[in-house]
């Protein structure tokens, strides 16, 4: 049974971990190779090799309440989208509140991890560690590895002819922190995901011009949702997961278009997917319809060819003057301390159970958290990880046998949905379906029939409003007794820090009633179908 547990990390993913092996009684020293917490959510004015870089003006694109850790709430005054500076502000706060602080090595490189002789036995690993350029080795019954996938940039120059007779200037967006650089330039923004698009609505405010360059395209939503609540506190809830999931990928991939096309029309903006089939996780943002509309940003499609001042795209309509052109294409994942007999990247993915444990180890004590790209938060995904991982050092869960664990990692990498949504990419996932099979592996997924018998306020909250992360403490292992509360005070937290003018409300009692019924009979139907 594994005590002494080695951390890689000390973002959102090693925070949680280190909470997890003490509340299983677990002994963590968590490595972390610069001299502060938080990950990428800790802003600096200059990239930091070896961790994720992130540009001043990030704001988080999952809302406080879906973001928070199972039993630790934002503070209700925190803006609902969180900067990355309240963001760090909030994991200090749980370092602080749950004392992990004095586990954590700072300005510590993890050189190696190696499997020890007598693994096979006893499961342990030695971790070679280096700090003031010195290593030492030390001897771990299992290891966390939590450093993500943001930190190897992926910089195709070979895919873009004439990049080399460029005399502009060009930086892959990991190397973006504010927008000064780009005052009174024409820029070209290569690559249409969460960063690309940030860095171009924001550089559209001062350059003379800025491009998108996209083949592929993206469906766009805005963090301000129905009625102006958050997105994921409409979108992520357990009666909308069942419906997503019982109809076929295409018609809920149609319906998440449909969605998408009501707050304005893709294709007249020239950003809808070229594939639909399959879903490319959606941007948030909420100003580049206001900039195209308003000639602040143009869509353009691939590139064809750079030239020394200028850019040729592949529709072939002439040329594009060009001083700075931005790379936003992604990164390579990659774990170069670990071996790659035990842990091997390939097409952007590792060959791991449940994106956690490689299968093939003889013991399951060594387990990567936090490398998957849920379509949700990512901090109640990992802490349920985390959670499952401490209990399975400890021998309180038990892995299925070998042959099935290969059998379900092989289905992964065909990546083929029939029904819910189908996604581009083996990383990306449901949250909300990927985080209630590894609770139900702990025991922490809350029943909504058996809450109906002996709560049922809570029963509705949890089946029709959003799927907060205080539900994976309600129940099992871990149980919180404020857990009922968050949940039921959740929308009260969301809604503080935007009430600040205190307005009477002009929703009709009818209105409200209409819905409640509605809901209520939706939700019976569902009930007499699973009987």
């Amino acid at each position: 049974m594994a005590q002494r547990v080695a951390i890689v990390g000390a973002g959102v993913s090693g925070l949680a971990c280190i909470k997890c092996c003490l509340d299983e009684g677990l002994e963590p020293t968590c490595f972390e190779r610069t001299g502060d917490l938080g990950g990428v959510w800790r802003f600096t004015e200059y990239v930091e090799e070896g961790r994720p870089s992130t540009y001043k003006s990030m704001v988080s694109n999952t809302c406080k309440e879906m973001s928070a850790f199972t039993d630790f709430p934002y503070p209700e005054d925190f803006p609902v989208f969180l900067p990355n500076a309240r963001l760090l502000e909030y994991l200090r706060l749980y370092t602080k509140h749950f004392n992990l602080q004095k586990y954590i090595q700072f300005q510590t490189t993890v050189i190696s991890i190696k499997k020890r002789p007598d693994f096979s036995t006893s499961g342990q690993w030695e971790v070679i560690t280096e700090m003031d350029g010195k290593q030492k080795s030390a001897i771990f019954d299992a290891v966390m590895v939590c450093i993500g996938y943001l930190t190897e940039p992926s910089l195709p120059l070979s895919s873009f002819p004439g990049i080399d007779k460029f005399k502009g200037h060009y930086f892959h967006s990991r190397k973006y922190k504010t927008p000064g650089i780009f005052a009174g330039k024409k820029v070209l923004v290569v690559g249409m995901g969460n960063s690309g698009v940030d860095i171009a609505v924001e550089a559209s405010h001062i350059a003379e011009k800025v491009m998108i360059s996209t083949g592929r395209g993206a469906w766009l939503i805005s963090r301000v949702f129905d009625d102006g609540y958050p997105w994921d506190m409409v979108f992520l809830s357990r009666f909308m997961n069942i419906v997503r999931n019982v109809l076929p990928s295409r018609v809920t991939g149609w319906l998440i278009a449909t969605r998408a096309n009501q707050w304005f029309n893709h294709t007249n903006y020239g950003v809808v997917p070229k594939e639909r089939s399959r879903l490319r996780e959606p941007i948030l943002n909420d100003e580049l319809p206001g900039r195209i509309i308003t000639g602040k940003v143009t869509i353009r499609p691939g590139v064809k060819e750079f030239k020394e001042r200028s850019v040729m795209f592949k529709d072939g309509e002439g040329e594009e003057e060009v001083d700075v052109v931005v790379f936003a294409t992604g990164y390579k994942a990659s774990f170069p301390f670990i071996d790659e007999s035990i842990i091997k990247v390939e097409d952007k993915h590792a060959s791991l159970y449940k994106y956690i444990f490689p299968p093939q180890l003889e013991k399951p004590t060594l387990a990567i958290i936090g490398f998957l790209r849920p379509f949700g938060a990512i901090m109640p995904v990992v802490e349920t990880q985390a959670r499952w991982v401490t209990r399975v050092f400890k021998g309180l869960c038990k892995l299925p046998p070998l042959n099935a664990m290969i059998e379900e990692v092989n289905e992964e990498k065909k990546n083929i949905t029939w029904f819910g949504i189908s996604f581009d990419e083996v990383l990306k996932t449901d949250c909300l379906t990927y985080t209630d099979q590894v609770a139900c592996s702990i025991g922490i997924k809350p029943s909504v029939p058996a809450l109906l018998l002996s709560d049922p306020k809570l029963a509705v909250k949890i089946f029709f409003g959003p799927c907060s992360p205080y539900q994976y403490r309600l129940v099992g292992p871990g149980k919180w007794d404020g857990a009922r509360d968050a949940i039921m005070n959740q929308w009260e937290r969301t809604l503080k820090p935007i009430r600040t003018r205190v307005v009477e409300d002009s929703s009709g009692f009818m209105a409200y009633l209409l819905k409640a019924l509605a809901f209520f009979a939706v939700f019976i139907g569902i009930l007499y179908g699973l009987n």
